[in-house]
């Protein structure tokens, strides 16, 4: 899902060690706390796995590990947000979910300079809030992973 973060607009916030991502409220199908994943053998590291939801075989992808960062804390149950791209049902597993924020276009950003790479690669921009939330582009995120599968 393409959409102009210059004009605004509704984000289901959620984060990943310690950063605020927004993903478009209207791409997101479900939030939930992740439960008992089925591993599928030789995937890529950043599928956590399989599970079922509501008669649908959803594959996970672990954020953190496509973005590099560290495994989280055992005692930190993950949180899933239920995505799809091209068809295909997709659990973006990540740290915690927050609330649905309405940010204005005045606050959007391209990239900062200081940005890695990698959190370049699959973010679409920031908006200047409180915090710095950085747009994931859940199209990018998703094709990169992919990419690595094939």
């Amino acid at each position: 899902m393409s959409i102009d973060l210059t004009r605004g607009g509704e984000f289901v916030t959620v984060q990943l060690g310690g950063q605020w991502l927004g993903i478009p409220v209207l791409g997101v199908h479900d939030v939930m706390r992740m439960g008992a994943l089925t591993r599928v053998p030789r995937a890529p590291p950043r599928v956590a796995g399989v599970m079922n939801l509501r008669g649908r075989i959803v594959t996970a992808i672990d954020v953190r590990r496509c973005l590099g960062l560290a495994a989280r804390d055992v005692g930190t149950p993950p949180m899933g947000v239920v995505v799809e791209q091209d068809g295909q049902p997709y659990a973006l597993v990540v740290d915690g979910v927050g609330d649905v924020v309405s940010v204005p276009a005045d606050r959007y950003e391209p990239h900062p300079g200081t940005l890695s790479p990698a959190w370049r690669a699959v973010t679409g921009g920031v908006y200047r809030l409180d915090e710095l939330l950085l747009v994931l582009d859940v199209g990018r995120l998703l094709v990169s992973d992919l990419a690595e599968a094939a």
